[in-house]
């Protein structure tokens, strides 16, 4: 079994991760952490194969608590689950070396697939290191047997749409207090704008979001969108 410490700073998103993991064959939850120092501690008492970490906890950023683990010479690897979508932080993450990187929100599906690829890395290390085989072959097989299929469209999406990209904007939209433009969603999600247009207006003829219209200064008015309760 692989052992996993689930680290999120709402408690809901840690038990609603941990169940998503305790449905995943050759996984169990080993512990569940609020913050960076309890993460730390869980990591220090020994026997976690793999951190699905978030990166805003109340103490310190996923990220610093990653580099803190490597200062320390824990190997311990880890997954990031978090909302921060912007290209620094994710270049932070694969120079820290986080082996896959899921963005809030995510389905069962996503989840699923970074943890079979990592087993099948954890089977290939031992596969290989048994053999005590070396050279690039074997280093290949290593390095891609951490690589994932591209999302398909859930049905019901256009060509082109994904599931993931969908409830990452559905996510937003969720947990914004007032109505947002493509902009903003833009900027909230690290997507461009014509890509949450896109979406967006997809979106809001299913029914999923309600569009209004805001007039500036220039006249021309604003298509602003808000999230429809189901």
């Amino acid at each position: 079994m692989i052992d996993v410490l689930v680290v999120d700073d709402d408690f809901r998103v840690a038990e609603i991760n941990a169940k998503y993991v305790g449905k995943v064959p050759g996984f169990r939850v080993a512990a569940r952490a609020h913050s960076a120092a309890q993460a730390l501690a869980a990591v220090e008492r020994g026997s976690i194969d793999l951190v699905l970490l978030d990166h805003y906890l109340p103490d310190r950023t996923g990220l610093e608590l990653v580099h803190l683990m490597r200062e320390q010479g824990h190997g311990t690897d880890v997954i990031m689950i978090t909302a921060a979508s912007d290209v620094t932080t994710v270049q932070q993450a694969m120079r820290l070396g986080a082996l896959h990187y899921l963005v809030k929100p995510f389905t069962f599906a996503a989840l699923r697939t970074r943890l079979d690829s990592y087993a099948a890395l954890r089977r290939t290390v031992d596969r290989v290191g048994g053999r005590g085989l070396t050279g690039q072959e074997q280093v290949d097989r290593i390095f891609g047997a951490l690589r994932t299929a591209p999302a398909p469209s859930a049905p019901g999406l256009p060509t082109g749409h994904s599931e993931p990209t969908t409830d990452l904007i559905c996510g937003v939209l969720h947990r914004a207090d007032h109505p947002l433009s493509a902009h903003e969603v833009a900027a909230r999600t690290g997507l461009s704008r014509s890509t949450a247009q896109r979406y967006l207006r997809h979106l809001e003829q299913a029914g999923r979001l309600r569009l209004s219209l805001k007039y500036g200064d220039t006249g021309r008015p604003e298509h602003r969108y808000a999230w429809v309760a189901p």
